[in-house]
């Protein structure tokens, strides 16, 4: 054996004794791109970004779709429950129609199981009555006023209901009709 071999030179040293520069150096070289390939890496992640786009906008379209599709039926079917609720009223009044009516109390009981049944409908469909007792003070949101007439009660009260008013969840669908008390 010869001498260099046991006695590296402080050059030598340096570079064994530095394992990391020896990869730095390594990968540094790897890392020099020629402007070729920085351009096909570039248009690889421009058409991975533009796929990603155009399926996010699908997407995006979709459900744009699929929401509309549900507010249509939603629309479409939204009185499917409450007909349902009206139908046996129905089949109550076509059975009095075929009915043989001798008895005038007779026909006046089957007509009052029908409105009950068609009550109990609306019931079932959050439909109520606006039907306000005589002195009940007027109310713009759910009455409508036909006529002001002179009376005894406090203005602006109720004087008589000629026809009653509905609504549906808290919305109006027809004010009831009054008539109100004129001021004195």
């Amino acid at each position: 054996m010869t001498q260099e071999n046991q006695n590296p030179s402080p050059e030598q040293e340096n570079i064994a004794a530095d394992p990391q520069a020896e990869a730095g150096t390594a990968s540094a070289e790897a890392e020099v791109k020629t402007p070729e390939q920085e351009i096909a890496e570039l248009n690889q992640k421009l058409t991975e970004m533009q796929d990603n786009y155009l399926r996010a906008k699908a997407e995006g379209e979709n459900i744009r779709r699929r929401a509309a599709e549900d507010v249509s039926k939603a629309h479409k079917f939204a009185i499917e429950s409450f007909a349902e609720h009206l139908v046996p009223v129905t089949d109550s009044l076509y059975a009095a129609l075929n009915a043989e009516a001798v008895d005038a109390k007779a026909f006046k009981e089957g007509l009052e199981i029908t409105l009950k049944q068609l009550l109990s409908a609306f019931e079932k469909g959050r439909m109520t009555e606006i039907n306000p007792a005589v002195g009940d003070k007027f109310d713009p949101h759910h009455h409508q006023a036909i006529a002001s007439v002179p009376s005894d009660q406090e203005a602006n009260t109720v004087v008589s209901v000629l026809q009653r008013g509905y609504s549906i969840a808290d919305r109006i669908l027809r004010p009831a009709l009054v008539t109100v008390s004129a001021p004195k």
